[in-house]
């Protein structure tokens, strides 16, 4: 018996190459995340190195084929290592006039140009703003164009299965995918499991995609216009069991990781809110993990039942972005003055108030870091790579838990979304996270629950309804040591600098940092978060050149790495790219008097490594 995938080997001409940059963009309801995701998970088990960029309308429903309804999903994959999604892309498919306007800018000259020609009509042209069809007045002539009835094929394809029109149609995304697999000789078993996972009790559904997807590959293999398609040989990877891996994905895991190894409960309090949401729906399937999730109604709900679970002896977090933040504030404040172990994920958006709710920023880190009324430090940190979230969760709960302290983790958009190869760790090499719950009276007059560790000034942890542990809570002051509500100024003087030394003694737990690239030299790029892979990049690029330029990138944003400003002293210029205004560069500034150099963008999008490579050589005057 056939099945979908006996499909004759391709007479096409086969090219060997390096890597393809690919972007599928069409309206919301077109399914392009979905066959993004699908092409993806197709690569990576094939052994690629990838890196990806989804790019969500900010409209939930903007009507159909309008600008600000167009979705995207843009894929970097290849046969040596990955750090961006590309710059330029290699292949484009459009599903509508929109999706080409909003797109085309970003296709290479003579790169590959698949439309959907049944979406060219003069009403979808007027939706998209266009006087003319760009199809017939020889404006894409530079591209390799192939204008294809994708609605009209798919129908053919599935007429005979007894689907209304508009259920057929909903099939084309995967006669574009099909389309896909042919070009780059990719198999498309994986995506019949999932097809077949996916819509398990719609047997129909399951026929209909599949056949849809066949008719793709075959259209490829029959007609003349598609005379090359393309092999990338596989990446050569750590040897390791690996898995197609979001920023999202990878902090949840890390928590329920983290929870493991302290063996705590994990809770999550937290309200939805774009891009932070998907670590709430992905803890939610983690139940017979210990882990508990609850929706609150809003966002001052949601982190003071996480530091409520704190108090209890949970592990506890809370995500949100920086419209969430504003409001989690007070209760951040009373995280601090009680001193309890929270995490608080920041996954940064364009801003400021809605903003660009579905694109990327990392703007929050003054509010991070000052964002609290009165003196209210806390430790911050950042993960630079989607895979890094993982880590970066696992050290957060750390700190939080050894230090008894709140910790702020930044991702963004960039991070929470984009998907990479993550190597999956072995659980023995992981360290446990030692707990060290209050059983008993520490003292002959009872229990002082701000008696402090000598080493790290964190306060003992006491789980409620232990007998004799019995002590206040609340954010009036406390008294130093007893924990009784004081009013006396030298008292809170006293408390408000020993939590300031507590974080600040955390430094004694982070390691020195080394510098990428040139030890010494000419210029440094000193950055944070998600502009780590553009930034790799162009340091390979220019050290090849022959410049000599080091590349610090901080995971620890507060207390800073203890070497930070001599490592700033082995270069001759310094280097700041960020996406905002120039927040980390301020600090830096403040900190190490240093005449750093910013490079900021705040267009709701990455860096693209030919901006940073611009930039390097305006600085050194090359």
């Amino acid at each position: 018996m056939s099945t979908v995938t006996d499909i004759p080997l391709p007479k096409a001409k086969r090219e060997i190459i390096d890597q393809a940059v690919i972007r599928f963009a069409g309206d919301s309801g077109d399914g392009m995340q979905i066959t993004g995701s699908q092409f993806t998970n197709t690569v990576a088990l094939y052994g690629n190195d990838i890196a990806t960029f989804p790019d969500y309308p900010a409209e939930i429903r903007a009507p159909a084929g309008t600008l600000p309804g167009v979705s995207g999903f843009q894929l970097h994959f290849s046969s040596t290592d990955v750090y961006t999604p590309g710059d330029a892309i290699d292949v484009l498919i459009a599903m509508n006039p929109a999706a080409l306007k909003t797109n085309l800018a970003d296709l290479k000259a003579n790169g590959i140009l698949i439309v959907n020609s049944d979406s060219f009509t003069e009403n979808d042209l007027r939706k998209a703003q266009m006087t003319v069809n760009p199809l017939e007045d020889h404006s894409l002539d530079k591209f390799r164009l192939f204008s294809v009835e994708l609605e009209r094929l798919t129908r053919r394809a599935l007429e005979h299965l007894g689907l209304d029109a508009k259920s057929m149609d909903r099939c084309k995304n995967f006669f574009a995918l099909g389309m896909c697999y042919w070009l780059y000789n990719r198999s498309m078993d994986s995506t019949v499991r999932w097809i077949e996972d996916k819509f398990q009790k719609k047997p129909l559904l399951i026929e209909a995609n599949k056949l849809a997807m066949k008719a793709g590959y075959s259209y490829c293999e029959a007609t003349e216009a598609f005379q090359i398609n393309y092999e990338i040989p596989p990446a050569q990877l750590t040897p390791g069991l690996y898995r197609s891996m979001s920023g999202n994905q990878a902090l949840a895991l890390g928590f329920v990781t983290a929870a493991q190894k302290a063996g705590l409960t994990l809770f999550q309090g937290s309200y939805p809110i774009t891009p932070a949401s998907d670590i709430l729906h992905e803890l939610s399937q983690y139940k017979d993990f210990g882990v508990m999730t609850f929706q609150a109604e809003d966002e001052i709900a949601a982190i003071t039942s996480s530091i409520g679970a704190a108090y209890a002896g949970a592990l506890a977090i809370t995500t949100t972005s920086g419209p969430g933040m504003s409001l989690k504030t007070e209760a951040l404040g009373l995280a601090v003055a009680v001193e309890i172990p929270l995490v608080v994920c920041n996954i940064q958006r364009g801003g400021p108030s809605t903003g660009l709710p579905t694109k990327t920023e990392q703007a929050d880190l003054l509010q991070a870091l000052f964002g609290r009324n009165s003196e209210a430090p806390i430790p911050i940190l950042a993960a630079s790579t989607p895979s890094d979230c993982f880590w970066v969760a696992l050290e957060a709960s750390r700190i939080a838990i050894k230090y008894m302290v709140p910790v702020i983790i930044l991702s963004d958009g960039y991070l929470a979304n984009g998907a990479e190869p993550w190597r999956i760790p072995n659980v023995e090499d992981i360290p446990e996270i030692p707990v060290h719950f209050a059983k008993e009276a520490n003292s002959p007059n009872g229990f002082l629950p701000y008696k402090r560790d000598p080493q790290t000034l964190s306060r003992p942890w006491a789980v409620p309804g232990t007998p004799g542990l019995e002590h206040r809570i609340g954010g009036l002051e406390k008294q130093d040591v007893t924990g009784n509500i004081n009013y006396e100024p030298l008292n809170h003087e006293n408390m408000v600098r020993i939590r300031a030394a507590k974080v600040a003694g955390i430094v004694q737990d982070i390691p020195d940092v080394l510098p990428a690239g040139d030890p010494e030299g000419d210029l440094l790029i000193v950055a944070w978060g998600s502009t780590h892979g553009s930034i790799t990049a162009a340091l390979k690029s220019q050290r090849a050149k022959g410049r000599k330029i080091g590349h610090l990138h901080l995971r620890h944003l507060n207390p800073l790495p203890a070497n930070v400003g001599d490592i700033l002293k082995r270069y001759k210029k310094v280097l700041v790219p960020e996406l905002n205004m120039g927040q980390l560069l301020w600090v830096l500034r403040a900190k190490f008097l240093v005449d750093a150099i910013g490079l900021n963008k705040i267009q709701g999008r990455p860096f693209k490594q030919a901006e940073l490579e611009q930039k390097i050589e305006e600085v050194l005057g090359v």
